[in-house]
């Protein structure tokens, strides 16, 4: 569980080369010798790893005390007196600080020309269906990285592998890919996220959205009230919970029925600003202190189970455990819910939510998009949903983008995994309008 689960895995060392009938006898001591060698060196790789993260343990604790500030009990730097909790849009508070350079509002960061190659030649493999290419030309560079200076260490190279890894679902592969990044720039790691996945992922055009803000307390009601109203429409739903501050357990025993509500209804949810409730949350609790109620700790904990954040989950869930003296609830994962970090320049019923693959003829979708941006001075894509573009299908969005943008019209594609923002930048999309990837 955590940070423990590190350390109880297995070596898994390469397989010793086979050796053919006719192989010389004598080669068989030196191949031993090579495979006991590897066996070695891949036993102290994992050594090396889990002595690293005790040091990082032992570090927060000191870190801890010294401050004397609220730790949440998962993964997460803890907030020094004096540090703003919520976001200003240049950096992401506590939980959202899963990410290890945060971009806050700037736009997708140029890459060095000796990574610019394969940064293309994989988003471009990825977009015509080819991610085992695509991580294999990764892996390679970052192996050729390895002996590199740190200046010339590119982070574009492992944000495009992390989320090759979420895209396809495989979070042993990222998890260890964590443990190196870690270690190769002595900074946090991304953490693992869920991505929204239904029945309704073809979907595409203007969501409705709602703004949760102000106080999260009693005077809530109001707001959710017009929450349930908006969420008996069909489609996919955008909920702001960025604005919500001033946590008090009635307003999170408000909030908490309206989220069971919303995915009870099989309606699909962008959530953005999950993370950093989830932060202005865990400072409010202290382990062991239960007079005020289970409300605000469940809360939190259906945060995390929006955010994907499994282990960060489990953890909470036995700080539960502890306060309360009751069985901790288990880890269900939500199916139909994508996250985000808010985005204050656009209001949420203006974004394009863009379907999670554009593929082949994107007539209608560009149709729809032109229908939208007629009258509009910009026009604001919202991209957390979207996983994949083919590559004839990215060159048709960037023909109409610039038609559009000859038009006048401002635009911006947001909260786009790195592939894809590779892809379109590969295609000159950047010059014509602003590209705003997720943050790692």
């Amino acid at each position: 569980m955590g940070l423990f689960s590190l350390f109880k895995k297995n070596p898994r060392p390469p397989a010793a080369p086979g050796n053919g009938a006719d192989a010389d006898a004598g080669a068989r001591p030196a191949a031993a010798g090579e495979t006991l060698r590897q066996n070695s060196q891949a036993l102290q790789r994992d050594i090396a790893r889990a002595t690293a993260m005790k040091i990082d343990a032992i570090e927060s604790a000191m870190e801890l005390d010294i401050f004397a500030d609220a730790e949440p009990a998962w993964r997460g730097r803890p907030r020094q007196a004096g540090a703003s909790v919520v976001g200003d849009g240049a950096t992401l508070p506590l939980l959202g600080q899963h990410s290890t350079e945060l971009l806050g509002e700037a736009e997708l960061p140029a890459t060095p020309p000796h990574s610019a190659p394969v940064v293309e030649e994989s988003a471009i493999l990825y977009a015509n269906g080819q991610a085992a290419l695509a991580e294999q030309m990764l892996r390679a560079s970052l192996a050729e990285q390895a002996g590199a200076e740190p200046g010339r260490r590119d982070r574009t190279v492992w944000w495009l592998l992390f989320d090759l890894y979420q895209l396809s679902g495989q979070q042993e592969r990222f998890d260890d890919l964590s443990i190196d990044y870690a270690s190769v720039f002595e900074t946090s790691p991304p953490s693992w996220r869920a991505g929204a996945a239904g029945a309704a992922a073809a979907w595409a055009g203007v969501a409705p959205g709602a703004v949760l803000g102000g106080p999260l307390d009693a005077r809530l009601a109001p707001q959710l009230e017009r929450l349930a109203a908006l969420a008996r429409g069909g489609g996919p739903l955008r909920l702001e919970l960025g604005g919500l501050d001033a946590v008090a357990p009635a307003g999170c025993a408000l909030l908490l029925p309206a989220l069971h509500a919303l995915q009870a209804g099989g309606r699909e949810l962008v959530v953005t600003g999950a993370a950093e409730l989830a932060g202005r949350i865990r400072a409010a609790l202290q382990v062991g202190r239960r007079d005020d109620g289970a409300a605000a700790w469940l809360l939190l904990l259906e945060l995390l189970q929006l955010l994907g954040r499994e282990k960060d989950f489990e953890e909470c869930a036995m700080d539960y455990c502890v306060t309360f003296e009751v069985s901790p609830p288990s880890y269900v994962a939500a199916p139909k819910v994508a996250t985000a970090a808010p985005q204050p320049s656009a209001a949420a019923a203006q974004r394009f939510v863009l379907p999670a693959l554009v593929d082949g003829d994107a007539a209608a979708l560009l149709r729809a998009v032109r229908d939208h941006a007629a009258g509009r001075g910009g026009l604001v894509f919202d991209c957390s949903r979207l996983a994949r573009i083919e590559f004839g299908a990215a060159h048709q969005l960037v023909a109409a983008l610039q038609a559009l943008a000859a038009d006048g019209k401002k635009l911006e594609l947001r909260d786009l995994n790195h592939p894809v923002a590779a892809l379109l930048r590969l295609l000159g999309c950047a010059d014509i309008a602003k590209i705003y990837p997720h943050r790692y």
